[in-house]
């Protein structure tokens, strides 16, 4: 009775060997998984910057004071029609969604409202045909009739998806 009693304790403390061992031996390891998913239209701008600038804006005026630029993209996805959004932000010192502000340079408590237009917005075009995207600023005569002379600026990104 008593070998047997000396077998169990030893088979167990083999075992205990072997799994402590294996804790051991055993660890852990991270990986990185990432994945790059390709929009079928896949638009991009030809040019990664633009400049919106109005010029010197009269006081006394009465009319709109306007402005536009314009850039070009193209859309060479997989498929052979290519569906496109155009979307700008609120910039830098808006109040609110759509109520952008160009702030004045060296007066930063200055501000002067500002709206933006683009054309087109949207459309479905076939693959491959250069477009032009134009933005329209348009500040208003309430909007800059009394504001504070100097230069006033702003930031913008517009965002073409897919």
């Amino acid at each position: 009775m008593e070998l047997r009693a000396r077998n169990c304790l030893q088979v167990i403390a083999v075992s205990l060997a072997l799994t402590g061992g294996l804790a051991q031996a055993a660890g852990n390891s991270s990986m990185a998984v990432s994945a790059v998913v390709v929009s079928k239209s896949n638009c991009k701008f030809s040019s990664g910057t633009m400049a919106l600038n109005f010029g010197n804006v009269d006081p006394a005026s009465t009319v709109d004071a306007t402005a536009s630029t314009s850039t070009g993209f193209t859309c060479n996805g997989s498929a052979p029609m290519a569906t496109f959004f155009i979307s700008a932000g609120d910039g830098l010192y808006s109040t609110g969604p759509g109520a952008r502000r160009m702030q004045h340079a060296t007066v930063v408590t200055e501000f002067m409202a500002y709206s933006l237009s683009l054309s087109p917005s949207s459309a479905t075009v076939p693959k491959g045909s250069a477009q032009t995207l134009t933005v329209t600023g348009t500040i208003q005569p309430f909007q800059f009739q009394n504001v504070r002379a100097g230069t006033y600026q702003d930031t913008v990104v517009i965002t073409l998806t897919p």
